[in-house]
């Protein structure tokens, strides 16, 4: 027979699980998030890679780390890369109990889309959707990139429709898996040249299903002493106008000059733009060579007598505040906290509301035709040809190869005439209840 003490401490660990599990989800509605009790969601968050590979596997440290990200007020992480294959259950547990969220890039270095040459294949689908399915099941995953920053130059405009047919396909298996509709939208860089036809063309057409549940920009424009006028953050507000999908600034926080004063975060959360923006994330967690860090977790060391330290930085122990850039965000965050609106007020406005217009082609500018079928998965864009205009085509076999390996060459109707340019736990918590009470 068990022992109580053994029954007891099984019931503390499904009582435990139950509180993580109860945490409510995100969702996209029109060009807001809510929580799914019907509040909505404003992104306080920062950007989370303590090496290259993968940050969530070392639930000490994820503890550790989330109990000082409380402390700092943030509600949200971001990851760049993961492996599908490790056990995530503690750290995403660990963010959870200290209510953080997670946006998460499906793409690793080995299947994230390339300017220079422009494809969407089998690999990277299949990557895409191996990430997915290891962390669907974790509530508090608010959302996934397809890409980040994948579109770098106006010359990289013809890699908009791959990045697009990639968040048509993965919303396409997430409903055909039946995971609940975790929102899939794209990074970009802050680039004026693609400012605001690319957030447009990902959010535009008639079918939602091809279309981004949200769009996101890494924006380094409020360098020190600075306003939301002269910033350019009121451009940012103009672009938005009419984007029927959530907005949010997925990298944020000029270090020069120093110290880092986030004077930035009364306009992002305030009246300036909370109406038509969602919040933002803070880059970055871990102090490194690039010196964006808001922690550190000890002083630099020699990288040759310590294999763990990445560039002569530990990454990871106790995380210590950099000084005074924590202290200056945990002030702005801790008075800022837009209410927003109600999800039942909204909803009706939400359900009217609609698609944004897409972008019209431009002479050496914007050339995406919005209106040609988007990439099916093995098609990919060959500049080097010329008897097309630059553009040649060949049989569309799927690809099993990485990111540079053999794809169909695609002839890419949307470039303008072929020219471009360069509560089961409340059940189990109820078993133990009455196995506890009948011992």
């Amino acid at each position: 027979m068990f022992s109580t003490s053994f029954v007891f401490a099984a019931l503390v660990a499904v009582i435990a699980s139950v509180s993580a599990a109860s945490l409510p989800t995100i969702s996209a509605v029109g060009s807001k998030f809510f929580f799914s009790n019907g509040t909505q969601y404003y992104i306080k968050g920062v950007a989370y890679q303590l090496t290259d590979d993968d940050p969530l596997i070392d639930g000490r440290q994820c503890k550790l780390d989330a109990s000082l990200m409380s402390k700092l007020g943030a509600n949200t992480i971001r990851v760049y890369h993961v492996d599908p294959t490790g056990n995530h259950d503690d750290c995403m547990t660990a963010f959870a109990d200290a209510g953080i969220y997670l946006f998460l890039d499906l793409d690793t270095f080995d299947t994230q889309f390339d300017q220079h040459l422009p494809q969407w294949n089998q690999t990277q689908l299949s990557a895409f959707q191996q990430v997915l399915d290891t962390f669907q099941g974790y509530e508090n995953l608010a959302g996934v990139f397809v890409a980040n920053e994948a579109m770098t130059m106006l010359n990289g405009s013809d890699t908009a429709p791959f990045v697009k047919a990639a968040i048509r396909d993965i919303k396409s298996y997430r409903q055909s898996k039946k995971y609940r509709d975790i929102p899939v939208g794209y990074s970009a860089a802050d680039i004026p040249d693609l400012r605001p036809m690319l957030q447009n063309y990902l959010a535009c057409g008639d079918d939602p299903a091809h279309s981004a549940d949200f769009f996101s920009l890494n924006v380094y424009e409020w360098c020190g002493d600075s306003s939301f006028d002269h910033s350019g953050y009121k451009n940012l507000v103009a672009n938005a106008t009419g984007l029927q999908i959530p907005i949010f600034i997925s990298e944020t926080g000029c270090h020069e000059p120093e110290p880092r004063t986030f004077d930035d975060q009364d306009s992002i959360l305030g009246p300036d733009m909370e109406n038509s923006w969602s919040g933002a994330i803070i880059y970055e967690w871990i102090e490194e060579t690039n010196h964006y860090g808001l922690i550190s977790y000890g002083p630099s060391v020699d990288p040759a007598s310590n294999t763990a330290a990445l560039d002569g930085f530990t990454r990871s122990g106790t995380p210590s505040p950099v000084t005074p850039d924590f202290t200056n965000l945990q002030k702005h965050w801790a008075t800022l906290h837009p209410s927003g609106v109600a999800l039942s007020a909204y909803s009706p406005f939400a359900s009217t509301t609609k698609p944004i217009a897409c972008p019209a082609t431009t002479p050496h500018g914007w050339l995406v035709d919005a209106t040609a079928s988007l990439p099916s998965v093995g098609q990919t864009l060959n500049r080097a040809a010329t008897s097309t205009g630059g553009i040649q085509t060949a049989s569309a076999t799927p690809s099993s190869t990485a990111k540079k390996g053999t794809a169909a060459v695609m002839e890419p109707a949307f470039m303008t005439g072929g020219k471009h340019i360069a509560g089961m736990g409340a059940s189990l918590m109820v078993v133990m209840l009455a196995f506890l009470f009948w011992l």
